[in-house]
């Protein structure tokens, strides 16, 4: 169970950063990438800590995530990026962290929420950091290496966005939607009076 979940999880821990190309724009994205890979690393890894209750599970949940990315990797580098541009967070050591808080405080649960997370929060953009000082040249790479884009056949059509925004329609949907869930709350409210 905690395997099939933690490679779902990274996925989304993936994602959250665009972890290959934050090599594109290194320092502008580092803040954005650093917030959410900490987040998405605590949320996993204390789930999962919690649900077994056994110190040593953050750590197994990071190199879950980390051998699943470094596969990654090298499917990204089978499509011709060079390997030393593409990045693996590096998560391992942080959730190390975070083992030992809980292991420390006697698998106190807040504790482990409170402490570890801040732990991971300021020890994660420092090992990435370090992580992105030996990424090879990013923004030369990132024009020499364009992102791949789908055939024109799988090219999704664009929507009228501006005109959709600026339609009544568009307002009163939007709108309604919105107000939908305060409406049904009182309605409800006044069915048990």
């Amino acid at each position: 169970f905690i395997v099939v979940v933690a490679v779902n999880s990274t996925l989304l821990t993936i994602n959250a950063g665009d972890y290959i190309f934050y090599t594109d724009w290194a320092w502008t994205s580092f803040v954005v990438f650093s917030v959410s890979q900490s987040t998405m690393l605590v949320v996993g890894a204390i789930y999962y800590m919690l649900f077994t209750g056994v110190p040593g599970t953050a750590t197994y949940y990071a190199t879950i995530m980390t051998i699943y990315t470094w596969v990654a990797k090298g499917a990204w580098f089978a499509l011709g990026y060079p390997y030393d541009f593409i990045v693996t967070p590096v998560w391992i050591p942080s959730a190390m962290l975070l083992d030992l808080t809980y292991w420390a405080t006697r698998r106190n649960k807040h504790a482990a929420i409170i402490i570890g997370g801040t732990l991971v929060g300021l020890s994660l953009p420092i090992f990435n950091m370090i992580n992105l000082l030996l990424v090879r040249d990013p923004l030369e790479m990132a024009f020499k290496y364009p992102r791949p884009t789908l055939p024109p056949y799988m090219t999704p059509i664009e929507p009228q966005v501006g005109k959709f925004y600026n339609s009544p329609v568009a307002l009163g949907s939007g709108a309604g939607a919105v107000l939908s869930v305060p409406i049904a709350a009182l309605g409800a409210k006044l069915n048990t009076w």
